[in-house]
Protein backbone atom coordinates (compact mmCIF):
# COMPACT_ATOMS: atom_id res chain seq x y z
CA UNK A 1 0.00 0.00 0.00
CA UNK A 2 1.23 3.45 -0.65
CA UNK A 3 1.95 5.95 1.82
CA UNK A 4 0.55 9.58 2.15
CA UNK A 5 2.83 12.50 2.45
CA UNK A 6 2.48 13.67 5.99
CA UNK A 7 0.04 11.38 6.52
CA UNK A 8 -2.76 14.19 6.12
CA UNK A 9 -6.25 13.73 8.05
CA UNK A 10 -8.87 13.14 5.22
CA UNK A 11 -12.43 14.32 5.64
CA UNK A 12 -15.34 11.41 5.88
CA UNK A 13 -17.76 10.98 3.18
CA UNK A 14 -19.94 13.24 5.61
CA UNK A 15 -17.23 16.01 5.90
CA UNK A 16 -16.85 16.29 2.26
CA UNK A 17 -20.42 16.35 1.22
CA UNK A 18 -21.08 18.86 3.74
CA UNK A 19 -18.71 21.65 2.93
CA UNK A 20 -20.59 24.66 2.43
CA UNK A 21 -18.80 27.37 -0.16
CA UNK A 22 -16.33 29.71 1.00
CA UNK A 23 -17.38 32.84 -0.84
CA UNK A 24 -20.51 34.24 -2.21
CA UNK A 25 -22.07 35.54 -5.27
CA UNK A 26 -20.76 38.53 -6.82
CA UNK A 27 -17.50 38.28 -4.57
CA UNK A 28 -14.15 38.21 -6.57
CA UNK A 29 -12.15 35.01 -5.96
CA UNK A 30 -8.43 35.44 -6.30
CA UNK A 31 -7.75 31.33 -7.05
CA UNK A 32 -3.86 32.12 -7.92
CA UNK A 33 -3.54 33.31 -4.39
CA UNK A 34 -5.48 30.75 -2.87
CA UNK A 35 -2.93 27.55 -2.78
CA UNK A 36 -0.18 29.61 -0.40
CA UNK A 37 -2.85 30.32 2.13
CA UNK A 38 -3.80 26.80 2.95
CA UNK A 39 -2.08 23.69 4.32
CA UNK A 40 0.18 21.72 1.81
CA UNK A 41 -0.28 18.47 2.77
CA UNK A 42 -4.19 18.94 1.92
CA UNK A 43 -6.89 20.99 1.55
CA UNK A 44 -9.72 20.47 -0.04
CA UNK A 45 -12.56 23.81 0.07
CA UNK A 46 -15.81 24.63 -1.89
CA UNK A 47 -15.18 28.02 -2.83
CA UNK A 48 -18.30 28.18 -4.72
CA UNK A 49 -21.91 26.98 -5.46
CA UNK A 50 -23.25 27.20 -8.95
CA UNK A 51 -26.81 26.20 -10.02
CA UNK A 52 -26.49 22.88 -7.59
CA UNK A 53 -22.75 22.41 -8.10
CA UNK A 54 -19.80 23.70 -6.81
CA UNK A 55 -16.11 24.06 -7.75
CA UNK A 56 -13.74 23.29 -5.16
CA UNK A 57 -9.99 23.48 -4.61
CA UNK A 58 -7.50 21.07 -3.84
CA UNK A 59 -3.77 21.62 -2.63
CA UNK A 60 -2.12 18.24 -2.15
CA UNK A 61 1.18 16.09 -2.80
CA UNK A 62 0.88 12.81 -2.35
CA UNK A 63 -1.62 10.34 -2.78
CA UNK A 64 -5.13 10.16 -1.87
CA UNK A 65 -8.09 7.63 -1.60
CA UNK A 66 -9.56 5.33 -3.84
CA UNK A 67 -13.20 6.34 -4.19
CA UNK A 68 -16.15 6.83 -6.08
CA UNK A 69 -19.22 9.43 -6.73
CA UNK A 70 -22.09 7.09 -7.73
CA UNK A 71 -24.50 10.31 -8.56
CA UNK A 72 -21.81 13.20 -9.97
CA UNK A 73 -19.32 13.37 -12.32
CA UNK A 74 -16.42 15.41 -11.62
CA UNK A 75 -14.17 17.58 -13.49
CA UNK A 76 -10.51 18.17 -12.65
CA UNK A 77 -8.81 20.92 -13.97
CA UNK A 78 -4.62 21.52 -12.58
CA UNK A 79 -3.81 24.95 -12.01
CA UNK A 80 -0.67 24.52 -10.46
CA UNK A 81 1.97 21.48 -10.75
CA UNK A 82 1.01 17.70 -11.98
CA UNK A 83 -2.12 15.68 -11.11
CA UNK A 84 -1.86 11.67 -12.17
CA UNK A 85 -5.35 10.17 -11.93
CA UNK A 86 -5.37 6.54 -11.75
CA UNK A 87 -8.60 4.18 -12.24
CA UNK A 88 -9.20 0.49 -11.81
CA UNK A 89 -9.79 -0.50 -15.09
CA UNK A 90 -7.87 1.34 -17.52
CA UNK A 91 -4.41 3.51 -17.93
CA UNK A 92 -3.64 6.62 -15.34
CA UNK A 93 -4.52 10.02 -16.86
CA UNK A 94 -1.43 12.93 -16.14
CA UNK A 95 -2.47 16.24 -16.28
CA UNK A 96 -0.23 19.40 -16.41
CA UNK A 97 -0.97 23.44 -15.74
CA UNK A 98 -4.41 24.09 -17.45
CA UNK A 99 -5.54 20.67 -18.85
CA UNK A 100 -8.60 18.79 -17.48
CA UNK A 101 -10.60 15.92 -17.40
CA UNK A 102 -14.17 14.54 -16.71
CA UNK A 103 -14.45 11.34 -14.62
CA UNK A 104 -17.97 10.34 -15.19
CA UNK A 105 -20.41 9.46 -11.87
CA UNK A 106 -19.27 5.61 -10.64
CA UNK A 107 -15.84 5.59 -12.34
CA UNK A 108 -13.52 4.64 -9.28
CA UNK A 109 -10.41 6.84 -9.33
CA UNK A 110 -7.59 8.49 -6.88
CA UNK A 111 -5.56 10.62 -7.35
CA UNK A 112 -1.98 11.61 -6.99
CA UNK A 113 0.22 14.90 -6.52
CA UNK A 114 3.28 15.15 -8.20
CA UNK A 115 4.85 17.23 -5.59
CA UNK A 116 2.82 20.25 -4.32
CA UNK A 117 -0.29 20.63 -6.74
CA UNK A 118 -3.29 23.06 -6.88
CA UNK A 119 -6.21 21.67 -8.80
CA UNK A 120 -9.90 22.94 -9.14
CA UNK A 121 -12.62 20.49 -9.15
CA UNK A 122 -16.33 21.05 -10.45
CA UNK A 123 -18.96 18.28 -9.00
CA UNK A 124 -22.45 18.59 -7.64
CA UNK A 125 -22.56 20.19 -4.32
CA UNK A 126 -22.92 18.00 -1.63
CA UNK A 127 -21.83 14.98 -4.07
CA UNK A 128 -22.09 11.27 -2.56
CA UNK A 129 -18.47 10.16 -2.35
CA UNK A 130 -17.77 6.19 -1.45
CA UNK A 131 -14.45 5.63 -0.39
CA UNK A 132 -12.97 2.37 -1.16
CA UNK A 133 -10.95 -0.41 0.88
CA UNK A 134 -7.25 0.57 0.55
CA UNK A 135 -6.56 -3.66 0.14
CA UNK A 136 -8.57 -3.40 -2.84
CA UNK A 137 -5.76 -1.21 -4.35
Amino acid sequence: MDAYVDEPRFPSAEEYAGQTARHAALQVVDIARRPAAVDPAYSNQVLLDVNGECLRLAVFEGLYRWHHHPDSDELFLVVHGALEIEFRDRAPARLGPWQCILVPAGVSHRTRAIGPTANLTFERQGACTVFEDEEDT
